[in-house]
């Protein structure tokens, strides 16, 4: 890992805790045999939401980019507690948890109907273009 830092946050199950909230409908194409969204689906939903949210503050991904900054994810963890299934809405709430010079934790509260499916925790590591660390830019670390 780059920083050492461990993966601190617990995720609240209380939406209200949340900054964000985007909205995603599940895809039949995203689920598996047993009609429920394949766990590799959760991945790329925190994903479209992290990007949501940078948008949403005024800080698209494609301007840190620009600025010569990538946010690598080093580690992610997902607890399942419902599952997901076609054609449902899921709300993905998303906070900024932890920050330190170089790694920033965000928590993730995907609910379907107010009830709590996962909970989620990426772990971002701020690189150059060729994959060395840098800091994360004051804005990102005071979120």
């Amino acid at each position: 890992m780059l920083s050492g830092m461990r993966p601190s946050t617990d995720p609240s199950r209380v939406p209200e805790d949340y900054r964000f909230t985007h909205d995603i409908r599940v895809r039949f194409a995203e689920t598996d045999a047993m009609g429920i969204v394949h766990h590799s689906r959760y991945l790329p939903y925190l994903e479209e939401t992290r990007v949501a949210y940078l948008r949403s503050i005024g800080r698209p991904y494609s301007r840190l980019r620009d600025e010569g900054i990538e946010m690598a994810v080093v580690e992610q963890t997902v607890r399942y507690i419902r599952p997901l299934h076609f054609d449902e809405v899921v709300t993905v709430h998303l906070t900024p948890a932890v920050a330190s010079r170089t790694v920033l934790q965000i928590a993730y509260l995907l609910t379907v109907d107010d009830q709590v499916c996962s909970t989620a925790v990426t772990q971002h590591a701020c690189i150059d273009s060729v994959g060395k660390p840098i800091r994360l830019p004051d804005w990102l670390r005071t979120l």
